[in-house]
């Protein structure tokens, strides 16, 4: 099996997708695959999610700059089958110096191409920025695939159709490969009819691209990350923890061996508007 490279993309703040970056990372390992999460995001939140420090000069930042190589900045998260590269404040300085770069939408995918090539990883996990910058295009113009995280709620609709747009537009411009493999219903509260109706729109419009399986709002899945555990280790019997269980093990069945992205034309903004 080649590594597949997964993004984790929405360009909206607080949907959930650093807590599904962990979480999804620590579930695929515990299943016996073998996983490198790169956190991209400046906040470093997956980094201190998993218990390590934000260190200087320890995220991908200088192999962007083609300054380092990136495998030796590849950290053991102490979970077994889980490594990461870490970030670090710093990494918001890569949106300026890469920007002046004439390849500059290629230099993760120059970064981490010897690492890909190695099929050490089954999974490159992706954790994107919440903005639209150059490190988000980066990601995406290296990805295999998107993972879209979306929250419960009546706006996510829109940024959904935007998400879209992006993907399309990345695609035709230079990664014919990238597909969205999955939108992952986040922050599912089973007690409210706004969830559920939120879901209901989500899968009218996109179908079974809408994972099955639902992120319920969950104690545990928020108190995890300030002790630098995935759910599964902090509490590995609550609801977030059979969650997320759950998502990696739905994501591998899903997959099938040298199959071709989907063709089918997803929603756009326009025609997401043109529906509410």
């Amino acid at each position: 099996m080649k590594t597949t490279v997964v993004a984790l993309a929405n360009q909206k703040g607080g949907v959930g997708k650093t807590t599904t970056a962990i979480n999804f990372s620590a579930c695929l390992a515990e299943k016996r695959k073998k996983v490198l999460l790169i956190d991209l995001d400046p906040q470093a939140n997956a980094t201190s999610g998993l218990g390590l420090e934000k260190g200087f000069g320890a995220s991908v930042f200088p192999a962007l700059l083609g300054e380092t190589d990136c495998s030796t900045l590849i950290k053991e998260t102490g979970i077994k089958n889980l490594d990461i590269i870490p970030s670090e404040l710093d990494l918001a300085g890569a949106e300026i110096a890469i920007a002046r770069m004439d390849d500059y939408l290629q230099r993760l995918k120059l970064a981490i191409a010897p690492v890909i090539e190695s099929d050490v990883y089954d999974y490159i996990i992706l954790d994107c920025p919440p903005s639209l910058g150059i490190l988000f295009m980066n990601a995406l113009n290296i990805a295999d695939e998107v993972i879209i995280p979306l929250q419960c709620e009546y706006l996510a609709l829109e940024g959904l159709g935007v998400m879209v747009d992006i993907v399309n537009q990345i695609r035709d411009a230079g990664n014919p490969k990238l597909h969205i493999s999955g939108i992952l219903m986040t922050m599912y509260n089973v007690s409210t009819n706004l969830s559920q109706q939120v879901v209901q729109e989500v899968v009218k419009h996109f179908g079974d691209r809408v994972f099955e399986t639902l992120i319920p709002r969950n104690v545990r899945l928020s108190e995890a990350p300030s002790y630098g555990k995935p759910v599964t280790d902090y509490d590995p019997h609550c609801v977030g923890a059979a969650a997320y269980r759950n998502l990696a093990k739905e994501f591998i069945k899903r997959r099938k061996p040298d199959a071709e992205p989907s063709a089918e034309a997803l929603p756009t903004v326009s025609s997401i508007t043109a529906a509410e």
